[in-house]
């Protein structure tokens, strides 16, 4: 039994005690885990101790995430940083800045788990500029790590590899015992993109790692990565050698998930080498494990390669009766999705509704902490000598005269874009969407229905998300911008592709004003493209030079004076009042950043002046977010 001394015996203490026997549980009892964190929770808010009472709802957080409560986790994790934001404003110690970073990098996983990428890599971001100023370089390497796993998640591989780059770089100078992982992973994203040399490579040092900071689960990965290299490479003994280690590694540590995988991976050489007994019997074990595991993934897959050995066999009823469990597994699967795709909509709602509460308290605490401050030089100011007094006055004066100048230019910035968001929605665009839907249901079509509706549903999100800030990153631009040209791509029955580029030198934090390109696409599509009945392209390239974000949108449509032409009798108040709209955002950009911008509509010719098309060239200062 653990006694305390009299000093020992304050809440603090306490608190702080209770937290690291609830670390000492971490990964394995978050039943305990959760318990003395609650307990060190209360000490703590008794003592009013930020460190302690932070440290607590961050450990009730990582043992709700073990336990799978991830609703639960991220609701500690968030209030979390609330308080240590509220606290950073007076205390900017390190040990406040680690705490924050911590608690925000907590969140990018709960997020990440839950396939919110874009939310995931917001926190991981917020968490690495905090831990780069109190030069953690430990965290900000694995943090590094955890943006390559979300970028791999997304199919994003050299976005991933420049992360798991960075990671290592830094794991080298701090010998990381976890540094055979990341160069596990660098080998695999040369594996996939079938460099198999450099790949290997990778796979060798990883061995060597290994075999210097032992990891048994770690290894059994490898070896079964190095199998499907040396698989996909049609070196099949290597790659059964390289298989049958893993089952070695992974039984020694009673590691079934990985045991079912490589079952998995020999099933599918013997399919290819037509040795359908031996095809069976590994996939047989991995549909086993699976099943004890309950892993649906792996018994959908398992399931349909039991199908096609029958099936080639000539063999129908074991077929069919593969079949039909492979297509039960698979509406679990889809059923499961749809369940936790709810549960993680319900989430972010909670979340934002949250964070939108704590971000008005933050911001009223904010102006009630200025205005404390703005009496108290008054006070100051007033016991000084009549002449700083006078000072102070004109101060103040013009003070008041540029804010409420700003607030002026803000005010009317506002209105614009609130009156651009609106006319950038067509209502004919939307009344054909919802056409469109009502169609395929008519139709039963019920795939493309949900598709169509999922699409429109998600434009109709984001364009409410981005009506809400004066700048977006440009990630969500180009994903909101692609979600509309797939809408129109299914409105006018695909009579059109469309190609949208971005240059490598334009980092994820460049940022542009909401909602000004749509119109321009709009206009491409619906007077350019679609009037002249061929198969269109809209390309959309996004390049920086200079200082300046260079935006272009170019059609192969017929051309802006046959277009104005056919249009001469028409009435077009949307597209005229979009573009003086535009016009005023830039000139109003100009005015706040004091530089210049761009816009240029022309068309696109040939050498024998005939027409290709429009091209649209916006020029706007680089900003960040």
């Amino acid at each position: 039994m653990l006694l305390l001394t009299t000093t020992e015996k304050s809440p603090s203490n306490k608190a702080k005690l209770l937290n690291q026997i609830a670390e000492e549980y971490l990964e394995t009892n978050p039943d305990k885990m959760l318990f003395y964190a609650n307990q060190s929770l209360e000490f703590a808010l008794e003592s009013k101790d930020p460190k302690n009472i932070s440290l607590s709802y961050q450990n009730i957080g990582n043992a709700n995430i073990m336990l799978g409560n991830y609703q639960v986790a991220l609701e500690s994790f968030h209030t979390a940083s609330n308080y240590l934001e509220k606290q950073i404003r007076t205390n900017k110690s390190q040990s406040m800045k680690e705490g924050l970073a911590r608690a925000y990098g907590s969140i990018g996983v709960v997020f990440s788990e839950q396939s919110n990428y874009s939310k995931a890599l917001t926190y991981y971001r917020k968490a690495i500029k905090l831990y780069e100023e109190i030069k953690n370089n430990k965290n900000t390497g694995r943090l590094y790590n955890n943006i390559g796993i979300v970028y791999l998640s997304q199919a994003k591989e050299d976005k991933a590899l420049i992360y798991f780059l960075k990671c290592l770089r830094i794991q080298k100078k701090l010998k990381d015992p976890t540094i055979g992982i990341t160069i596990t992973n660098i080998g695999n994203i040369y594996n996939h993109k079938k460099q198999f040399n450099k790949a290997h490579t990778y796979y060798t040092q990883a061995l060597e790692l290994f075999q210097k900071y032992p990891n048994p689960r770690g290894l059994g990965e490898l070896y079964n990565n190095l199998g499907l290299q040396y698989k996909a490479q049609n070196k099949i003994i290597q790659a059964k050698e390289n298989f049958e280690k893993a089952i070695n590694i992974f039984t020694s540590i009673d590691d079934k998930f990985g045991i079912s995988d490589t079952y998995y991976y020999l099933g599918e050489i013997y399919i290819n080498s037509k040795e359908y007994a031996l095809a069976i019997s590994y996939m047989d074990k991995s549909l086993g494990l699976s099943k004890e595991l309950g892993v649906l993934d792996q018994i959908k897959n398992t399931e349909l390669k039991l199908y096609d050995i029958y099936k080639m066999q000539n063999n129908p009823n074991l077929a069919l009766k593969h079949y039909v469990a492979y297509s039960t597994a698979k509406d679990s699967i889809r059923s499961e999705e749809n369940i936790r795709n709810t549960i993680q909509a319900e989430m972010n709602f909670e979340f934002d509704k949250k964070e939108l509460f704590y971000k008005k308290e933050r911001e009223k605490s904010h102006v009630i902490y200025q205005e404390k401050l703005k009496r108290n030089q008054q006070v100051l100011i007033i016991s000084g000598c009549f002449i700083l007094i006078v000072f102070g006055f004109i101060i103040v004066l013009y003070n008041r005269q540029q804010r409420t100048k700003t607030l002026n230019l803000k005010l009317e910035l506002i209105e614009y874009e609130q009156k651009a968001l609106h006319l950038q929605m067509n209502p004919h665009f939307v009344f054909n969407c919802l056409g469109s839907i009502s169609s395929f249901i008519i139709q039963n079509h019920t795939d493309e229905a949900i598709k169509y509706l999922s699409k429109f549903s998600k434009l109709m999100r984001l364009t409410l998300e981005f009506s809400k800030e004066p700048l977006i990153p440009i990630h969500k631009e180009i994903e909101s911008l692609e979600n509309y040209l797939e809408l129109e791509q299914l409105r006018f029955n695909n009579n059109f592709i469309y190609k949208i580029n971005r240059s490598n030198e334009i980092e994820d934090d460049v940022a542009l004003p909401s909602l000004l390109l749509q119109p321009f696409i709009e206009n491409s599509i619906i007077h350019g493209v679609v009037p002249k009945k061929e198969n269109g392209l809209i390309t959309i390239n996004f390049n920086v030079e200079d200082d300046y974000l260079c935006c272009e949108i170019m059609d192969n449509g017929i051309g802006i004076y046959k277009s104005q032409k056919g249009k001469e009798n028409l009435v077009n108040v949307h597209k005229s009042m979009a573009l003086s709209i535009t016009k005023k955002r830039l000139k109003m950009m100009e005015t706040i950043l004091q530089k210049e911008t761009s816009l240029n509509i022309s068309e696109i010719q040939n050498e024998n002046y005939e027409i290709l098309g429009t091209k649209i060239s916006l020029k706007i200062p680089l900003q960040y977010i």
